[in-house]
């Protein structure tokens, strides 16, 4: 008799399976796909297949609804990562960029380092799984208050974390964000994006198929690291939530390096037939994702998973969550071949299995039957809810997000920018850069700009890599904070010189058993759909991370709505790239006005402490427009340089183009708006669809008849100077200039708070 049989009742109490994260209505569902009671092994992987993070229960039914495909995506969500065509490599065959952003949110919070560092190696594997060598890194961070008492020591070990495990492995990080905010108080944000390049015919998916194919494991041992570690992520924290901390993975970047190359070497022979990478619930989710994606069943020896501890047994092993592993079903006679490789490498290699034609995931341990279990309700047929949620109205009574009045008139502009550039928000992030190598691989063409560069290597092609998302507009106004997340990562790419291609996302929200949380939710991806079909900005890949509020000592409730968008766009000759520095004397234009508005800005907030009003509003027609006719003079050559307007404004974007062209600047506005709006709300609004740019008189003229062509509006508002080391505001040529400081004075302030707060 098999011990799926035998399993004795008194195993499964009530207590275990709330412990496994079942609803009893859940486990009724589990008890009906089986016709029986499940036995420990068996409720294991139930547990973690129909998690919130590998089930997407609360989130499948609206993911639905996003724009997915274009002429140029090869392979949109369902697989490891998204695909789309970047045209011809060096050989004249098409290749294609592969590319994911994914969470780990909960482990990072937990253990910061190990945390942090094995959400790099994960969305890595995701892509060189697919048959793409990685080709940049990079991250959309979020913390709480800097005076928080454990919010040092999270930047620290994040930041660490995901330099130790991307430098040591080889790929740069060539872009990023962070941010800081109260709500992420007791429950950081990290966000990981890695994107590669692959030959377009050699691209490996996960479906297997084959009866009789050996299925085999991998990389390095199993070990008990990570057991529930999906199951983890997918509840919010209590108390203890440090008593996870066994939950969290531990990494080794090496190995991923050795992992990467046999993969590589391996995928170059015509061996493999599916390939899946050992993510969230290990084992489990990679076994029945391909045997599911394959139509096929499998069956496993669990006696022949490689372990690093003694006495694992068939539970610890299907769940643990121990890194650098990968499951392959190769063609028949291959494992040899195979098998060479990988211990070339230095890598445990073993035939743990075979596909089948059951549908059913069966294992095997010490002789005897230990799981048999249909694919269908693990996978396809996992619970699907649609969740209540309040209508766009409803969300705003709640959200009682207050009208942006009393903001007293400012008596120093020049103090306010020094302030704003100095707040935590907008400071200088060198000291997280510098610990990031950007460089490796020496195919880096840009990073600190407005998108991260590098090069398609031996092409005169290059990949722009961007992560964008506004949390506060998102609260405000969902809808709209959606489209503007979306957008930005749009005019993001659009700045340096790329035609945008696909979105990535990493969709992070609180408790979806909220109405108003699952009201975030909706409405924002409701926003993002509107933007992606706006701009023919497709969505390829993404991940989704619920359930991020927190208990724990210190911590608020709920995160911000935080839809982390990761774009990628193509240009297509590297030697056009643009940047946002500038060389010598240039005029300065601003193509979309001055601001018109402060609601939800940073100015406000950090100026007044409001944070309050309706976050600007986005006009996608003029947003497209305007940024395929940023792209149009950049490849004629008529700029110098590209800065998008967002966080502060005008202001601001001028201020960090004159510190990165290390040149003095003089902004001089249009007397005309001095009538219409407040002149803080003129340089420090955040209106969307902004770009300053800088350009030499010459090339004027082209530039102002080719913008007039487009219907839309360009207003001049100062100069770049050159043997100059002053940032001044004035009301045109020869008046008196109300705000006049230094360079030096504004890099000192930009820089001080990551210094004075990592060596306090």
């Amino acid at each position: 008799m098999s011990s799926t049989d035998s399993a004795p009742a008194s195993e499964i109490t009530p207590e275990v399976v709330t412990q496994h994260g079942f609803s009893p209505e859940e486990y009724e569902q589990v008890l009906k796909s089986l016709g029986r009671e499940p036995n420990m092994v068996e409720l294991g992987i139930f547990s973690v297949m129909w998690s919130e993070h590998c089930s997407y229960k609360s989130s499948r039914l609206h993911l639905k609804k996003l724009p997915t495909e274009a002429p140029w995506v090869i392979c949109g969500p369902g697989e490891n990562a998204g695909v789309i065509d970047i045209g011809p490599g060096p050989d004249g065959k098409p290749q294609a960029a592969i590319f994911k952003m994914e969470s780990h949110n909960h482990p990072s919070y937990i253990e910061p380092y190990q945390g942090a560092a094995t959400g790099v190696g994960g969305i890595l594997r995701d892509v060189f799984t697919m048959g793409a060598r990685p080709v940049a890194n990079a991250n959309a961070l979020r913390f709480g208050r800097p005076d928080h008492p454990k919010m040092q020591h999270l930047v620290k070990g994040v930041v660490a974390g995901i330099g130790g495990y991307g430098n040591c492995v080889g790929v740069p990080t060539v872009c990023g964000e962070t941010n800081f905010h109260p709500a992420y108080d007791g429950n950081i944000l990290v966000n990981a994006m890695t994107v590669g390049v692959a030959d377009a015919d050699k691209i490996f998916y996960s479906a297997a198929t084959g009866v009789g194919n050996p299925i085999v494991y991998v990389g390095s041992k199993t070990g008990r690291d990570g057991i529930h570690g999906a199951t983890m992520a997918s509840a919010d924290f209590e108390e203890d939530a440090d008593a996870k901390r066994p939950t969290v993975q531990v990494g080794d970047p090496f190995t991923e390096k050795l992992l990467i190359e046999a993969c590589l070497e391996l995928m170059a022979t015509d061996a493999i037939v599916a390939i899946q990478d050992m993510g969230a619930a290990g084992l489990t989710s990679s076994s029945v994702e391909m045997a599911t994606n394959g139509k096929a069943g499998i069956r496993l020896n669990m006696d022949m998973v490689p372990c690093r501890e003694e006495g694992m047994t068939p539970y610890e092993m299907m769940l643990s969550e121990s890194q650098e592993r990968m499951l392959m079903v190769l063609k028949p006679g291959k494992e040899a071949m195979a098998q060479a490789i990988f211990e070339k490498w230095e890598l445990d290699f073993a035939v743990i299995g075979e596909v089948t034609d059951t549908q059913h995931m069966v294992l095997e341990f010490d002789g005897e039957v230990v799981c048999d279990i249909p694919l269908g309700p693990l996978a396809a047929d996992a619970p699907e809810y649609d969740r209540p949620y309040l209508s766009k109205e409803e969300y705003k009574a709640w959200a009682q997000v207050k009208p942006l009045e009393d903001v007293p008139e400012s008596t120093d502009i020049g103090a306010d920018l020094l302030k704003l550039m100095a707040s935590p928000n907008l400071a200088s992030r060198r000291w997280i850069s510098e610990q990031y190598d950007s460089q490796v691989g020496a195919d880096t063409l840009q990073t600190g700009g407005d998108a991260g560069v590098v090069r398609v290597h031996g092409t005169n092609k290059a990949l722009a890599i961007t992560t964008d998302c506004t949390p506060r507009y998102v609260y405000a106004d969902p809808y709209e904070g959606g489209k503007q997340a979306i957008a930005e990562a749009y005019r993001n790419l659009c700045a340096v010189g790329a035609r945008p291609l696909a979105v990535t996302n990493c969709l992070n929200f609180a408790n979806p058993q909220r109405p108003e949380i699952m009201s975030q939710f909706v409405h924002a991806l409701e926003g993002m759909g509107d933007a992606c079909r706006a701009l023919d900005f497709p969505i390829v890949s993404g991940n989704v991370s619920l359930y991020n509020e927190s208990k724990a000592t210190g911590g608020g409730s709920a995160i911000l709505p935080t839809p982390a968008i990761g774009g990628v766009g193509i240009i297509d000759d590297y030697s056009k790239m643009m940047t946002m520095g500038s060389e010598g004397n240039q005029n300065i234009w601003v193509l979309g006005g001055y601001g018109t508005d402060l609601g939800q800005s940073l100015y406000a907030r950090e100026i007044f402490g409001k944070e309050a009003g309706s976050p600007p509003s986005i006009d996608l027609a003029k947003e497209r427009a305007t940024g395929e006719t940023i792209r149009h003079a950049i490849s004629q050559g008529w700029l110098s340089a590209v800065h998008d307007c967002s966080d502060g404004g005008v202001l601001v974007a001028l201020a960090e183009m004159a510190l990165t062209s290390n040149l003095g600047a003089q902004l001089n506005y249009c007397g005309a708006f001095t009538d219409q709006k407040p002149l803080p709300t003129m340089l420090f609004g955040e209106d969307q669809g902004r770009y300053l740019v800088a350009l030499p008189e010459e090339n004027e003229e082209l530039l102002k008849e080719y913008v007039s062509s487009q219907g839309l509006q360009m207003t001049w508002c100062g100069y770049l100077y050159e043997d100059d080391d002053t940032f001044q505001v004035g009301d045109g040529p020869g008046a008196v200039n109300f705000v006049d400081i230094t360079l030096a004075d504004l890099r000192e302030a930009h820089q001080s708070f990551f210094r004075d707060w990592m060596e306090a």
